[in-house]
């Protein structure tokens, strides 16, 4: 009877024990977490992602920011913010080493008070299914591929606007959220047949504007697709998205399949207009999406150094966007006094323009 009282004394040592461990393990985790990412430190506001019931009045933008590029969506996120009154929630999508940067950018700038969220994009999801390629490396950057997992970014929104970093808005970002998608249509892009006064631009400048520029017709899995090459294309790098019909209509699953096929058998590349990010858009969304109204994509700005607009057409225009290698932050580019008006300086001093007469 004394040897059983003292087996018991020593169970209930081991399971104080035990107990012990585990909630100082508890502890521990919960203490050694990072603070938020995008926790903002103006007192009575909030950077943390809304509940569903607080999303009615928010106008959601996805926008990413890479570390060699963060001023760019700096610029972007404040020709949005300025030129609207309605409530505007930024989610800027990074990979970690960038997120050091993006925080004091806006907290130390006039981009102090907006409300945002950095959310940091694991680009181990892309293992298999995107191949290294040397002919434009900057088109293979993980983040071009965030648009392909929007439903997986935890946000509680049913529609979002997706934007590249190389846009500039002129017009109120309300306008573009408020578009109507048909019904079924997970998306809505612009097409790139719906704005003639670009059409002598972009031809001058060699810009593909129909499905041969994107996809090899001369493979058979391309063919079999049934779309006609002389289809009009549209840009991915400016949408709005209706996130419940993603959902149903499982796009990103659908979106991976095809770069899972391209990396077997090659049916697209970086060397084809676009890169590897877009294809698999155009043939997703292949006649499923809604028509954007023109000026609100109006874009191939970053085709060619010499490729310019009528300033008129310009001015009237909703949304400017930069696509192509001639990015306005660099030199040469067209038209940089509509994104300079815009740009915010690094207050690191990391980010800066390169201008004819810099040094950099």
């Amino acid at each position: 009877m004394a040897l059983l009282r003292k087996i018991n004394r020593v169970l209930l040592v081991l399971l104080v024990l035990m107990l012990c461990l585990l909630l100082h393990s508890t502890f521990l985790r919960a203490s050694t977490q990072p603070t938020p990412s995008g926790q903002r430190k103006t007192p009575g506001r909030t950077a943390e992602i809304p509940a569903a019931s607080e999303t009615d009045n928010l106008i959601p933008v996805i926008i990413c920011a890479s570390e060699e590029r963060v001023g760019a969506t700096m610029a972007t996120i404040n020709s949005i913010n300025s030129n609207t009154d309605a409530s505007v929630f930024f989610y800027i999508v990074t990979l970690r080493d960038a997120v050091r940067l993006i925080r004091p950018y806006i907290e130390k700038t006039s981009l102090k008070d907006i409300k945002y969220k950095i959310l940091e994009f694991n680009p181990m999801v892309l293992r298999g299914k995107v191949k290294p390629d040397s002919s434009r490396p900057d088109l293979l950057h993980p983040l071009n591929f965030v648009r392909f997992y929007l439903p997986m970014l935890g946000i509680n929104h049913k529609k979002v606007i997706y934007l590249d970093d190389d846009v500039i808005v002129q017009g109120d970002i309300k306008d573009l959220f408020n578009v109507k998608l048909k019904p079924g249509h997970a998306a809505a892009f612009a097409s790139d047949c719906d704005l003639p006064s670009t059409h002598e631009v972009v031809g001058s400048v060699g810009m593909q504007t129909t499905y041969m520029g994107f996809l090899d017709y001369r493979k058979e899995e391309v063919r079999e697709l049934g779309i006609n090459p002389r289809d009009c294309s549209f840009n991915p790098g400016v949408f709005v998205a209706d996130v419940g019909e993603w959902k149903r209509q499982k796009i990103t699953k659908q979106l991976e399949n095809w770069m899972e096929e391209n990396f077997r058998q090659n049916i697209y590349s970086s060397a084809m207009a676009g890169g590897v990010a877009t294809p698999p858009m155009l043939i997703v969304f292949h006649d499923k999406y809604t028509a954007l109204e023109p000026l609100w994509h109006v874009r191939h700005l970053g085709w060619s150094p010499d490729a310019h607009y009528p300033e008129s057409f310009l001015q009237d225009a909703r949304l400017l966007h930069w696509n192509g290698p001639f990015k306005p932050w660099n030199y040469p580019a067209v038209h940089l006094d509509l994104w300079e008006r815009w740009f915010i300086p690094d207050p690191s001093g990391k980010f800066s323009l390169v201008r004819p007469d810099s040094k950099n």
